[in-house]
């Protein structure tokens, strides 16, 4: 019973992670695609404010280590993607480790 939690915890966080993640992508992409209308347009209206900051990931059930290994992994692996930039990755690392 203990395995099948710490899974269904695993998978709790890394979808967690992966959903704020997406997120944040999807408004930074929005966010320059208005810019660069703005640009094209040349309009005298300064740019959009930036959209707020995703929520944290929820916290990881337990300390387990392993879990927080694989999702330092799964960052890396975003980060390599060039889906995260270098603050943003030091962020969430920050964030995991506590």
């Amino acid at each position: 019973m203990p395995g099948l939690l710490r899974g269904v915890a695993r998978t709790a966080v890394v979808a967690g992670t992966a959903t704020a993640v997406s997120n944040r992508v999807s408004r930074r992409q929005a966010g320059r695609w208005s810019q660069q209308e703005n640009e094209q347009q040349q309009a005298a209206a300064p740019p959009p404010p930036p959209a707020p900051a995703a929520p944290p990931p929820p916290p990881p059930a337990g300390d387990d280590m392993s879990s927080k290994l694989d999702q330092l992994q799964k960052l890396g692996e975003l980060k390599a993607q060039g889906l995260l930039t270098e603050e943003e990755f030091t962020q969430q690392k920050s964030r995991l480790l506590g």
